[in-house]
């Protein structure tokens, strides 16, 4: 049997972008300016966050125009709906662990 703890991804597990799926698990997409606001984070943080994210296959940007706005949408994919729900088993599998243990 294996530690609980090394079911976390490290990619998904990083608070920003722990916060990232979570949002996105609520919802089928959410703008930039969302996203930025809800977590409380810089554009460059959320930007760099988000380029990880990507790159792993877990997010998609799409980038349109609203009128003449430019506007970025994030969506998870089904991969990052997937390490999403695998990263919280993982947590409740560390959880019930420590819960296990006589105070």
């Amino acid at each position: 049997m294996t530690h609980p703890s090394l079911q976390l991804d490290n990619t998904v597990h990083q608070r920003v972008r722990l916060g990232i799926l979570s949002v996105l698990a609520e919802a089928d997409e959410a703008d930039f300016a969302y996203l930025r606001n809800a977590l409380g984070l810089t554009d460059g943080n959320l930007s760099r966050n988000l380029a990880v994210l990507e790159q792993a296959g877990l997010v998609r940007i799409d980038k349109r125009f609203e009128g003449r706005k430019p506007r970025t949408w994030v969506s998870p994919t089904k991969e990052g709906r997937r390490a999403f729900a695998a990263e919280i088993q993982a947590l409740r599998d560390l959880l019930a662990r420590v819960d296990a243990v006589e105070p």
